[in-house]
């Protein structure tokens, strides 16, 4: 069974969002390249118009345009795959074919024509729903942060006693050894001269 994560930007507001396709509706992806067009219509969005930007295989390694096959090992100075480091410097890395083929795991898609419906309401997302789902991940902070705070405060509460518990016993230590009577037993001395009966 083939599938493929698509995660779907919105340049006109700057969002992503995410669809997976898997059998019949991942057929019309194989063997197209990076920079090539796909209709909405192949994948249940219809009006729309998406350009393929990049992606990733079923292990993570990217896609990278000018690449042949299914994946190489190329030395690069920058770009995909390799953000690059100081000035000059470059690497060896292993990247993806721009051919799409059923061992890609993620599809990178722009928009490029917009659908009679916004992909908000396409995929079910409103703003009263962000708005919900923001005042919930809120709300939970709060809370964890209200625990935190008690589990500070129980801890104080037994250190504070754990602490007046030390001081009782030292305390009731002191007192036996000032009221413990000092007994001592002197054997009675024996004079010279006296002779034991």
């Amino acid at each position: 069974m083939v599938s493929f994560k698509l995660c779907i930007s919105d340049p006109s507001t700057g969002k992503t969002y995410q669809k997976e396709v898997k059998d019949n509706l991942t057929r019309p992806f194989i063997g197209l390249n990076i920079g090539e067009t796909i209709k909405g219509d192949s994948i249940e969005m219809s009006g729309y118009e998406f350009q393929i930007t990049g992606g990733s295989d079923y292990c993570g390694f990217p896609m990278r345009r000018g690449i042949l096959g299914l994946r190489k090992k190329i030395t690069v100075l920058g770009g995909v795959g390799f953000r690059g480091g100081a000035k000059g410097i470059k690497r060896r890395k292993t990247v993806c074919g721009h051919k799409i083929h059923e061992k890609i795991s993620q599809i990178n898609l722009k928009v490029i024509k917009q659908g009679s419906k916004k992909l908000n309401e396409v995929f079910g997302v409103s703003d009263e729903s962000k708005k919900e789902a923001k005042d919930d991940k809120n709300e939970a902070k709060e809370h964890k942060a209200e625990e935190r705070k008690e589990d500070k405060a129980e801890k104080e509460h037994k250190s504070v006693e754990k602490k007046e518990i030390k001081e009782h016993i030292v305390e009731e230590k002191k007192e036996a050894k000032e009221h413990k009577p000092e007994e001592k037993h002197e054997k009675p001395k024996e004079h010279k001269g006296e002779k034991k009966a």
